[in-house]
């Protein structure tokens, strides 16, 4: 583990509620939650979001990363923040970041919930290509192939101003932090090690998500102890912006029962 950066966050909602920490996907950043936020507030929690490190307008130190850089970047940022322990919402590399956490810190996690993300996502070599073809073109190069994995088509199609709104998200990413970042996702097995996750876990997936399929979230809602599985459907990729109302109920319920 490198050490930690301190990510850009934004912190909403009562200073005393309980902690939930947003982490979202490669090629986001802390904008993709802006629709759970005010729910989320509503209901008395305190809603941290951020933008992993490489991405946003956090620092982009030299890569490769792992997933122990990015799960300590979230550690420092509940330090950050006084979290003693918080609930963590986290979506593809957000969920990965953890599950992460949830096998190597668990006296930090009250609850997880991991959207639309994988144990083990291969081949290796599709995350070195992406990688080098973004260092080679820049961000703006898979931007539209990102929103094609994000959305549905019909979501894309009847909402373009929304479709637009993500590309220019992926394409304002900068082309070191997204490849270092791929990096993590390319040497990541986090298979075996589900079973010792204690936490309390709610998984999500899209049903019509081409980049983490419902099988991806079979493993891990099969790996995880105890663990629920919820399929939502007419969601891609980003689930919780494509459907967010669904996707915010279900969040709610499981912060709920673990409060």
């Amino acid at each position: 583990m490198s050490e930690p950066v301190t990510v850009h966050s934004v912190a909403e909602g009562p200073a005393d509620g309980p902690a939930v920490v947003l982490s979202g996907s490669l090629g986001s950043d802390h904008r993709m939650w802006e629709p759970q936020v005010k729910p989320l507030v509503a209901r008395g929690f305190r809603v941290i979001r951020y933008d992993t490190r490489g991405h946003g307008a956090s620092p982009v130190p030299p890569g490769p990363y792992t997933l122990a850089d990015l799960g300590g970047d979230l550690l420092a940022l509940l330090d950050e923040h006084d979290a003693e322990r918080a609930h963590v919402v986290g979506l593809s590399l957000g969920g990965m970041t953890g599950m992460w956490l949830g096998v190597h810190v668990p006296d930090r996690i009250r609850s997880l919930v991991l959207c639309c993300t994988s144990a083990k996502l291969g081949p290796p070599g599709m995350w070195a290509d992406r990688a080098k073809t973004v260092r080679e073109n820049g961000t703006a190069a898979i931007a539209e192939a990102g929103v094609g994995r994000w959305l549905t088509a019909d979501y894309a199609a009847a909402h373009p101003d929304r479709a637009g709104y993500l590309r220019e998200m992926i394409a304002s990413v900068p082309a070191e932090g997204y490849a270092a970042s791929c990096a993590a996702i390319e040497r990541m097995d986090l298979v075996d090690e589900l079973p010792g996750i204690a936490a309390r876990t709610l998984v999500i997936a899209g049903a019509d998500d081409p980049a983490t399929p419902v099988e991806h979230a079979e493993v891990i809602a099969g790996g995880i102890p105890d663990a629920r599985l919820e399929v939502v459907e007419g969601a891609a990729h980003l689930g919780s912006f494509e459907q967010p109302e669904r996707f915010t109920a279900l969040i709610l319920e499981h912060l709920e029962a673990a409060r």
